[in-house]
């Protein structure tokens, strides 16, 4: 039997442009965003700070500060993340052959159980405060604007005016936020001994009549 020849050396993959030629830009981000998000998750928001993370991914701060920006545009990133993540959980509790008023409770105990999953990462989403005169980039506005847009989709059968909607949209997420934050902090029992879940379902289902 002959001797099958050698096949050719494999050429090694070119490597992107990114701080030590290791990374592209958004492969960049995204490792940040990572390692942002697990140090929240696992040591709380107090935990985060620029070179912390720098250290976390073994760059150095103006590594952070050059691709990604400051310590709110990374903040940003992660919350990005955390809404995307969001409206998966969102979409995956809704059924177009459902009724809407049952897609709307449904949608109130997605969030409920997608907030006690990760309490802290949520959080952040409300626990940061960014400087007041820094707008939302426009990837970030995307991001929210899906679960957003996802939640006044499901409203639409039972509120048709568009204004009104988006104001039932508001008052609706803010109290199932305040809700979700009594109960991942302990302090809903002070309260009521009923599960959070019932009182989600009770407040939206009242909400809508």
């Amino acid at each position: 039997m002959q001797d099958q020849p050698a096949p050719p050396p494999r050429k090694k993959a070119a490597r992107s442009s990114g701080p030590r030629g290791e990374h592209d830009r958004d492969g960049f981000v995204a490792l940040v965003a990572g390692a942002a998000e697990s140090l929240v998750r696992h040591e709380g928001f107090r935990a985060l700070g620029m070179r912390r993370l720098a250290g976390a991914i073994g760059y150095a701060p103006n590594s952070i500060y050059n691709a990604v920006g400051d310590l709110d545009q990374v903040v940003l990133r992660v919350n990005a993340r955390t809404l995307e993540r969001l409206h998966g959980a969102l979409a995956a509790a809704t059924d177009p052959g459902r009724a809407p008023r049952d897609n709307a409770l449904a949608l109130a105990d997605a969030y409920l159980v997608f907030v006690a999953a990760d309490p802290r990462v949520w959080s952040l989403l409300f626990e940061h405060l960014a400087a007041p005169d820094q707008p939302f980039p426009d990837w970030y506005a995307a991001a929210l604007a899906r679960p957003v847009g996802l939640v006044d989709e499901a409203l639409a059968p039972l509120i048709a005016d568009a204004a009104e909607r988006r104001r039932a949209v508001a008052a609706l997420w803010a109290a199932l936020h305040g809700l979700a934050s009594l109960s991942t902090s302990g302090k809903l029992a002070v309260l009521t001994p009923d599960a959070p879940r019932e009182l989600a379902r009770l407040l939206v289902g009242r909400f809508l009549g």
